[in-house]
């Protein structure tokens, strides 16, 4: 049994979800006494310029879409299915491969999670008989997550672990565990931090959501007595100085750049206009907060915002009327926000990461060592 041992979490910053999935993890094991914990952005450090290139194409890509050319979405559904047509993905395994085997040669790890989809890891681990976990951070799924040699799964839904095992997959290596979440987020709401006055909230640190900003935030001003609050995030103070100015005489419109308690502000608020990625609305799912979502990204943000949608706790615009039409009459009508709450409590998994973690360890603890 090895009593300390050392875990790698691989991600990739192409959106922050799969980045946040990994410290929340790296959390966990550092509050069970796991301190021999790395994570590693594998293309960042293994291939900077490819790395750099890429996310700059994906961040075009939601500005592109925008227009009509979304090279992204279309990808993502030519490939959806069947991985091996994927050009990237085949590129990513092979790219990885080498960096992953140093890597592993200098840390030495017990086990490989793994938070993106990285092929190269089951195909290294495999080789160097180290388990390998994959954790979905989406709610929706790709053919790029799936390897034959991935030992287990963690998964946000039911749904999701009918359509892994339908690929193939025994029903043993997959786990409807929810997606880890910070400890911030894994108490759930605070009833005490609720309050009277309505509240709006609005992300606005992806550029799509800054291109309509303005025009939503003149559609919602008019909201009986209901406070704005916009997070415009990082790297984006002009758009954070412009809106102060813009809307200085709104007293009920507050401009936020870059904040490190966005659990309490979510906690506070009433309501959260965001883009469809997989952590934020796990986050407003965890809190019992109501989704608005405009025009999401084809893709997994697309499928995502779907999902949600069908089970009553999002609501997707197509249009800004629609979406301004739909949050006036929510914050109007007190009885929607009860009944969305309800049903967002069907769809919690308190304590994702400690779960994952659990069963992490007590893997590793039936382990027999391998030396590399």
């Amino acid at each position: 049994m090895n009593m300390n041992p050392r875990i790698l979490i691989l991600t990739e910053s192409y959106g922050n979800g799969h980045v946040q999935a990994s410290k929340a993890l790296q959390q966990q094991f550092l509050k069970q006494g796991v301190d021999n914990v790395k994570i590693v952005n594998l293309m960042k450090e293994g291939h900077p310029f490819i790395h750099l290139l890429t996310a700059s194409l994906i961040n075009k890509s939601t500005t592109s879409s925008r227009l009509g050319l979304d090279y992204y979405g279309w990808s993502y559904y030519l490939t959806r299915d069947t991985k091996r047509t994927a050009l990237f993905q085949r590129s990513m395994t092979y790219l990885g491969q080498k960096k992953l085997k140093e890597l592993i040669h200098q840390e030495r790890p017990d086990v490989v999670v793994n938070t993106f989809p990285f092929g190269a890891s089951p195909e290294v681990c495999s080789s160097l008989g180290i388990t390998n976990f994959t954790v979905l951070t989406d709610y929706a799924l790709h053919a790029s997550w799936l390897h034959p040699k991935v030992d287990k799964y963690y998964v946000a839904t039911e749904e999701l672990k009918r359509q892994i095992i339908f690929k193939g997959f025994s029903k043993e290596r997959v786990e409807v565990t929810g997606i880890p979440l910070r400890q911030e987020f894994s108490k759930g709401p605070d009833a005490q931090q609720i309050q009277h006055k309505k509240m709006i909230l609005i992300m606005a640190s992806d550029q799509g959501v800054i291109s309509y900003l303005e025009e939503l935030l003149h559609g919602l001003v008019g909201v009986s007595q209901c406070q704005i609050v916009v997070v415009c995030g990082r790297n984006n103070e002009k758009i954070k100085l412009r809106l102060e100015e813009h809307f200085a005489a709104y007293t009920d419109v507050t401009i936020l750049g870059f904040v490190d308690n966005m659990h309490e502000w979510m906690s506070r608020a009433t309501c959260i206009v965001t883009k469809a990625g997989g952590l934020t609305l796990t986050e407003a799912i965890a809190l019992q907060l109501p989704i608005f979502i405009y025009k999401p990204y084809a893709g997994q943000e697309k499928e995502n915002a779907l999902y949600l949608s069908s089970r009553g706790v999002a609501s997707v615009s197509s249009n800004m009327g629609e979406l301004t039409k739909k949050i006036n009459e929510f914050m109007t009508h007190p009885r929607l926000y009860d009944e969305v709450r309800e049903r967002m409590i069907g769809l919690q998994h308190h304590q994702a990461a400690s779960h994952i973690v659990n069963d992490i360890l007590q893997r590793i603890h039936q382990q027999v060592p391998i030396s590399i």
